[in-house]
């Protein structure tokens, strides 16, 4: 058996691939397996007396009954056991640096917890995780947030009450400056409405693929159902601004918010009282062979097949980078042939998905495609990457949970017979052929997520109300057809 070294509480997200490039300064709360494993032996035991001196005096001394009996752990005895079967997120610096002498840690990235221009992660002195526990995570702002994006369900005529009241209590009472979408107000009931144009008027407006607008938004407001919170997070790449969700369409898990009262609840975000959750997105790169034919590619591919700026190239290759909030799905698309794509975890060759697709997603997508597909519903906080078949053929296949800080790698077969679909958050469709190739791994760009209470209340209240919700939609669909069976039965004994 193994238990976690008691000096150093390893955060979920410590080490990953990706560096952000402003990192926060955490050198007071640094563990000793992100510094050199080639530091001198007195250098070593010098951080061991340190960190042992920043922890309570109560954690001098642990008792781990189940693994040491009745012996304790302090800095005055030795660590005894097997050192190769610890967690790896113990501290290496209290071994022996060869049998610790990893490149990464198999837990994702350290996430930038500054959230656009002015608002960050309310950090707490008393803690020596990187990521505070999820219940007590609290958003503040290191200066007054002036912009606010707001983006509303396009096509619903509902909302345009809804959306009016929130953009003139915005600019009239908290003289804020409002984004909107520029089609938002091309909607013909916007034009039409004579009594909206004084405030219309005061709107900066923004065209999707085309206008850059990531270092401008302090918050984000978004009424609608979930797809208003995936259309958030796709509209910036890189770090993204708190999110505030209305619950205004259909029942989900990402709006927690009712409109009914929602002069207060922004008052609240805006003064910094508001809890958040960090919802982890997915990076992808997808890299593409040169076939030497004219395509037409989406996000920055021109027809005559030249990359765009903010597209990196490789030799003779496509390669384009998403940030994605549910899921990637690789599916057959239109071929009646079963997709048959080969699965790598860190370059190793896991299994081969034959069957409709895979898909791949967040914490947060684990209650959209992949729970249709059969998968477990997995909390946002909790650090993976889900792997779900979809219709295998092979029935040994099941979903697969694997630490957020592995990097997958999908590619076509060798024995595939047709070529496969991918798509991002059920957006930039395009075609899988063979020699491309799909690498996933956690961002450290999560999503911030202001909640109502607390992130776990939230999610276990949003869970609650769905399963009940599809409860009464099935009885009262069961009740319609008793209806429609008696009125039948009457008119046939009528008869």
């Amino acid at each position: 058996m193994s238990c976690l070294l008691p000096t150093c509480v390893s955060s979920l997200w410590t080490q990953g691939r990706e560096t952000p490039p402003e990192k926060t300064d955490h050198s007071r709360h640094q563990c000793f397996s992100d510094r050199s494993p080639h530091l001198p032996t007195m250098e070593m035991e010098q951080e061991k007396v340190n960190m042992s001196k920043a922890l309570s005096a109560d954690s001098g001394s642990y008792r781990c009954s189940a693994c040491h009996g009745d012996e304790d752990w302090g800095s005055k005895h030795p660590i005894r056991g097997r050192a190769k079967s610890r967690s790896l997120s113990a501290s290496p610096a209290l071994a022996s640096a060869k049998e610790f002498r990893r490149t990464r840690s198999l837990h994702g990235p350290c996430p930038v917890t500054t959230f656009g221009p002015k608002a960050c992660v309310l950090q707490n002195p008393q803690t020596i995780m990187h990521i505070q526990d999820p219940a007590s995570q609290r958003l503040t702002w290191n200066k007054s947030p002036k912009s606010v994006l707001v983006i509303k369900k396009m096509r619903d005529a509902s909302l345009l009450q809804p959306f009016k009241e929130l953009c003139t209590y915005l600019m009239e009472e908290n003289n804020m400056i409002v984004y909107v979408e520029k089609k938002v107000l091309e909607d013909p009931a916007m034009v039409s409405d004579d009594n909206f144009g004084a405030v219309k008027k005061k709107f900066c407006t923004f065209r999707e693929d085309y206008d850059d607008i990531s270092n401008q938004i302090d918050f984000i407001i978004c009424l609608g159902g979930d797809g208003t919170l995936l259309y958030a997070s796709s509209l910036f790449q890189g770090s993204v601004p708190p999110v505030m969700a209305f619950h205004l369409g259909s029942l989900g898990f990402l709006t927690p918010f009712n409109f009914e009262n929602f002069q207060s609840q922004v008052t609240q975000v805006i003064q910094g009282n508001a809890a958040v959750v960090l919802r982890s997105r997915l990076k992808v790169r997808v890299v593409k062979e040169l076939r030497g034919k004219k395509m037409t590619m989406p996000n920055g591919i021109s027809e005559n097949g030249v990359l765009a700026a903010d597209l990196d190239t490789e030799v003779g290759k496509q390669v384009m980078q998403y940030q994605v909030l549910n899921e990637v799905v690789i599916d057959r698309g239109p071929s009646s042939y079963l997709s048959n794509v080969d699965v790598y975890l860190d370059g190793h060759l896991i299994t081969t998905v034959q069957g409709d697709g895979v898909i791949v997603s967040t914490p947060t997508g684990s209650t959209a495609y992949a729970a249709a597909a059969g998968a477990s519903m997995i909390h946002p906080n909790v650090p993976a990457i889900m792997i779900t078949p979809i219709c295998p053929h092979s029935l040994s296949f099941r979903p697969i949970v694997v630490p957020a800080g592995v990097e997958l790698k999908i590619m076509l077969s060798p024995e595939a017979r047709n070529t496969a679909w991918v798509s991002f958050d059920g957006r930039k469709r395009q075609e899988i052929r063979h020699g491309d190739s799909i690498s996933i791994t956690t961002s450290c760009y999560p999503l911030p997520s202001i909640c109502v209470r607390d992130p776990v209340s939230d999610w276990f209240e949003s869970l609650a109300q769905c399963l009940h919700w599809n409860v009464r939609k099935k009885q009262a669909h069961f009740t319609e057809e008793e209806e429609e069976e008696e009125e039948g039965e009457e008119g046939e004994g009528e008869g």
